[in-house]
């Protein structure tokens, strides 16, 4: 299976390249050369996927005007160049064809709104026969400035060409954010399995017969809390959909607080790991842990760091992924779910969850946009909609929009245009991570619990969960269209550790967890040797 997927990866690398819907407007008057960001209808025109094959033109400055009609200009007044017009009081197509009748070659039209591509009616597509496309007027402004005696007309001065680099299909950020991935969703369940065999080496059990558990741990062990979280996460999704604006920095503020916490515990496990001293120092006859003392300040920092610089796309998308895998390892390590029956019920309806608000809800917003995507990209998001075929550019790339620290970001190494109008991002969700995350750190418990060494469970379901990303990055590439990664993450770990349990004739102690051993005097302990004749039920867990 994983062969099949990384032969369907390595097709989508070499197959042919996607058209990108932004382009450049290169612009030159011999010595200086400035380029800019445009966007157009790659079906609609066609433009030179490189500077070297890009027809030159000389540019016509008519900003000040719509170009609805002719106006005072003769016929062929625009013979052989490339036409300056600006946005709005009829639709494109017909600015195109009246820039056509008067020999215009290319048509830019400046836009003071956000830069969507243009689009007509079917009838009207066949009449254009000129490039078109959309350029922000803040950079007419800067033109002006950069070019300031070469915007009316000079054919043997300034001159812009257009041309939009061909975006591979497969992008090196895609690798990244596998192993990134993988690696958290690894190290989770590895620090939860280790953290389970530490607290029965030391006679302390997760949960007790009543479902009571050590308050270390938060544990999920009834479906009706399953249910309620589910639906928590549902509404909590609406909220931030209709008050997004508001409801941001309460969900900012979260995560600084969050993620804080859970750096400090991941640097100060690995610090204990690794045998480094506390170094305590005696104050007022208290113990204070300089070691804790540094990591909480060094953490404390890098979360206040990353709150005043979080909308500086630039190189703020390394601190956040550094305080999300903290962030994910935590989660991993604390929550845990009692049962493989609570894995299968909470994995499932976050499946529904996830594909829902995905593929369903564009048909019941008034925009078609997905309730999920807006809400993970920002309002201000923009990039790729519906089919990937339709971008949005902001109009002004220098003004800042809030976004919600829910999701990993890596950029796309080889959108180059692209990153001229706005930093492109290869995303995915920390519930993309954490969900499934649950399950593997489940299976490790359960090795834990029934004294596999060999930690069967736990491999199993880390390499499904491996298969299953990449499942859901190759039909990502193959439809070109964003996926819900859990509708292929949930079915690869859930079918393949029951597989296992089956095959190992343990399904029934795997389903029940660990409060089978209590219930089932049948049962041999589920404790490796040293620890098998502790007294007590609690103990047997």
């Amino acid at each position: 299976m994983a062969l099949k997927l990384w032969s369907l990866l390595l097709l989508a690398a070499v197959c042919p390249q996607l058209e990108a819907q932004e382009a450049i407007l290169h612009v030159s008057n011999g010595s200086v050369v400035k380029e800019y960001c445009l966007v157009y209808n790659s079906s609609w025109s066609s433009v030179s996927d490189s500077l070297n094959t890009a027809v030159s033109y000389p540019l016509r400055n008519l900003s000040s005007s719509r170009l609805c009609s002719a106006g005072q200009l003769s016929p062929g007044a625009l013979r052989g160049m490339a036409v300056l017009v600006m946005r709005g009081e009829c639709v494109f197509s017909q600015k195109a064809e009246v820039a056509q009748s008067l020999g215009a070659e290319l048509l830019l039209i400046a836009s003071t709104e956000n830069l969507v591509t243009p689009s007509a009616n079917n009838s009207e597509y066949s009449k254009v026969k000129i490039p078109l496309a959309l350029v922000r007027y803040r950079d007419i402004l800067n033109m002006q400035q950069v070019f300031p005696d070469g915007m009316e007309v000079f054919p043997d001065g300034m001159k812009v060409s257009v041309y939009a680099p061909p975006l591979p299909l497969f992008d090196g950020s895609i690798i990244v954010m596998f192993l990134i991935a993988v690696f958290t969703v690894v190290m989770g369940g590895f620090w939860s399995g280790a953290a389970e065999k530490q607290k029965l080496s030391a006679g302390v059990c997760g949960e007790t017969v009543d479902g009571q558990q050590d308050s270390s741990e938060i544990s999920l062990y009834s479906p009706l809390k399953v249910l309620l979280f589910v639906g928590m996460m549902c509404v909590m999704l609406v909220l931030m959909y209709f008050f997004y604006r508001w409801l941001v920095y309460g969900i900012i503020v979260i995560f600084c607080l969050a993620s804080a916490s859970a750096l400090y515990n991941c640097l100060d496990s690995l610090m204990t790991a690794v045998g480094c001293g506390t170094l305590s120092v005696s104050c007022s006859e208290r113990s204070v842990s300089v070691r804790s003392l540094l990591i909480a300040a060094v953490c404390i920092t890098l979360s206040v760091v990353w709150g005043v610089y979080r909308n500086d796309d630039r190189w703020i998308w390394v601190l956040q992924d550094l305080l999300g895998i903290a962030f994910c390892l935590n989660f991993l390590k604390t929550i845990s779910l009692s049962n493989f029956k609570i894995c299968v019920i909470l994995l499932s309806l976050l499946l529904l969850y996830d594909v829902f608000f995905v593929f369903i809800t564009p048909f019941l917003t008034p925009n078609g946009e997905s309730i999920m995507v807006q809400v993970a990209l920002g309002p201000g998001g923009g990039g790729g909609k519906g089919d990937g075929r339709t971008v949005e550019v902001p109009a002004d790339p220098s003004e800042t929009y809030e976004k919600l620290p829910v999701v990993m970001r890596i950029p796309q190494f080889s959108a180059l245009a692209q990153n001229l109008c706005m930093m492109q991002f290869s995303i995915l969700g920390y519930g993309d991570i954490i969900i499934p995350g649950l399950l593997v750190a489940y299976c490790h418990r359960f090795d834990v619990w029934v004294g596999n060494s060999r930690k069967t469970y736990f491999i199993t379901c880390a390499v499904a969960y491996a298969v299953g990303l990449l499942l859901t990055f190759a039909v990502m590439l193959l439809s070109r269209m964003g996926q819900p990664a859990l509708l292929y993450l949930v079915p690869c770990t859930l079918l393949s550790s029951f597989t296992l349990a089956c095959v190992r004739k343990e399904l029934r102690h795997f389903w029940s967890g660990p409060t089978h051993a209590v219930l089932d005097d049948s049962r041999k302990p589920l404790l490796s040797d040293g620890d098998a004749g502790a007294a007590g039920g609690v103990r047997s867990c």
